[in-house]
């Protein structure tokens, strides 16, 4: 990502860069899963420092790809808690998880996660519409819920 070092573990790290190649929480436009992958891709044409300010973020603050969530990609509800489980030791760590997705369901675990670290959080959610429906075709965990 960014042409940033690959780390296999947060520690000592500000902030780390992780896919969650997931859209089986998804109902009609699947393809999300591809997202991390895409991104880092055309990352790297992005330069290290900004031409016009000079701003050099990677020069103060360590950052690195720690990779993808390994999800299930046969069960929702397995990689929900794959996902949670894979950012618990990220936050231990100090380090601040930069998400690269996936459908939205993704936000569901990655919020849980923190809330295990931090105590209650907030999302502020910009969308053509709210996804905050009580279930979706009988289901409690998907993209729109």
């Amino acid at each position: 990502m960014m042409r940033l070092p690959v780390a296999t573990s947060a520690a000592g790290l500000n902030a780390g860069f992780i896919g969650v190649p997931l859209d089986i929480g998804t109902s009609h436009r699947p393809g999300a899963r591809f997202g991390p992958r895409q991104i880092r891709a055309e990352s790297c044409l992005i330069r290290p420092y900004n031409m016009a300010t000079g701003a050099a973020p990677f020069d103060a603050l360590q950052v690195a790809d720690l990779g993808d969530v390994p999800i299930n990609t046969y069960n929702l509800l397995k990689s929900v808690d794959i996902i949670e489980q894979h950012y618990g030791p990220v936050l231990d760590a100090g380090c601040i998880p930069l998400t690269l997705g996936g459908d939205h369901t993704i936000a569901l675990p990655i919020l849980r996660a923190m809330k295990a670290k931090h105590g209650p959080v907030a999302l502020i959610h910009v969308d053509a519409h709210a996804d905050v429906n009580p279930d979706m075709f009988g289901e409690r965990i998907a993209h729109g819920t």
